[in-house]
């Protein structure tokens, strides 16, 4: 139980929510649109999501590690770490660290290659693009999320909205909907919107790391005035989906799980220390999942009545 618990925080698996709630999601929308569920797909697309979810964490780290960018975080006093801290610690080594990262990406792999082969080819391409996005985040040659211009946050919305989303309502249906594509906005702008803020967190210490992020490219406050727009789009999303499809009507009362977010962000000024940060991504992250709850709940009910 010691190895597992060890490698689950090597893994960040805290943060597994937000992966498991698009799975949730695009399973909630085929029962709401189709009346299509199956329990055993659900549960082998749920292992081949989050197992990637935690491939890409751990691939993060090790790059954010092999490029220095952990070592200027721990140096610096205006930094908090997001990593697990393990590799600059010394906790354990590269090679073994790594080898474990690709095990999540084989479990990854098998599961959706196995998908596949149940529910149709066009799996694959799901499978392929994730696994590309997870592992040229940071990674060279292309390392997209070290260069700013929102290729970063495009690569969230895609990786924890739409693919996952789209994915598994195909899984359960084996069709692509339009539908399914919109019923990711919400979920993708929010989980974009946690990326986006922990960003804050060691936005100077990216800046010495050679991490160019839109924060270190806008700077504090044009960071935040970004922020505080991709939270209004996420609910904005919410609002005109629930008025014209896919979500029903009542669907409005997720605008409720905005409300401490709001709060947050008020009592932010232009320039503010880490730890006012950490308390701006808690908020994000408690708002994504009280949202997503919520989202999903209103499509069971619809599929229900």
């Amino acid at each position: 139980m010691k190895q597992v618990s060890f490698w689950l925080k090597a893994a960040r698996s805290q943060v597994l929510p937000v992966m498991i709630l698009p799975v949730l999601l695009g399973s909630a929308a085929a029962f709401a649109w189709d009346n299509s569920f199956h329990i055993g797909l659900f549960f082998l697309t749920l292992l081949g999501a989050t197992s990637a979810h935690l491939f890409s964490n751990m691939i993060n780290d090790l790059w954010d590690f092999r490029n220095g960018v952990d070592e200027k975080a721990s140096q610096s006093d205006h930094a908090i770490s997001t990593n697990s801290g393990l590799l600059p610690s010394g906790a354990v080594s590269e090679k073994h660290f790594a080898r474990v990262t690709w095990f999540f990406l084989a479990i990854a792999f098998v599961s959706g290659l196995a998908l596949a082969f149940i529910r149709g080819l066009e799996l694959l391409l799901f499978a392929l693009v994730g696994g590309l996005i997870a592992y040229f985040y940071v990674a060279p040659p292309l390392k997209f999320g070290y260069r700013g211009k929102g290729y970063s946050e495009l690569a969230i919305f895609l990786a924890f909205g739409v693919l996952p989303v789209m994915g598994t309502y195909f899984v359960m249906t084996t069709s692509l909907s339009f539908h399914s594509f919109l019923a990711s906005i919400p979920i993708g702008l929010l989980t974009t919107l946690i990326l986006y803020n922990h960003h804050f967190l060691h936005w100077q210490a990216d800046k010495e790391a050679g991490k160019r992020t839109l924060v270190v490219l806008w700077g504090e406050k044009r960071g935040l005035v970004f922020s505080k727009l991709l939270t209004a789009s996420a609910y904005l999303s919410i609002v005109i989906l629930s008025l014209f499809e896919p979500y029903p009507l009542y669907t409005i009362i997720a605008l409720i799980t905005v409300v401490p977010l709001v709060n947050v962000y008020n009592s932010l000024e232009d320039t503010n220390e880490a730890t006012k940060y950490g308390v701006l991504m808690g908020a994000s992250l408690k708002a994504t999942i009280r949202t997503g709850l919520i989202l999903i709940l209103c499509l069971v009910i619809q599929g229900i009545f």
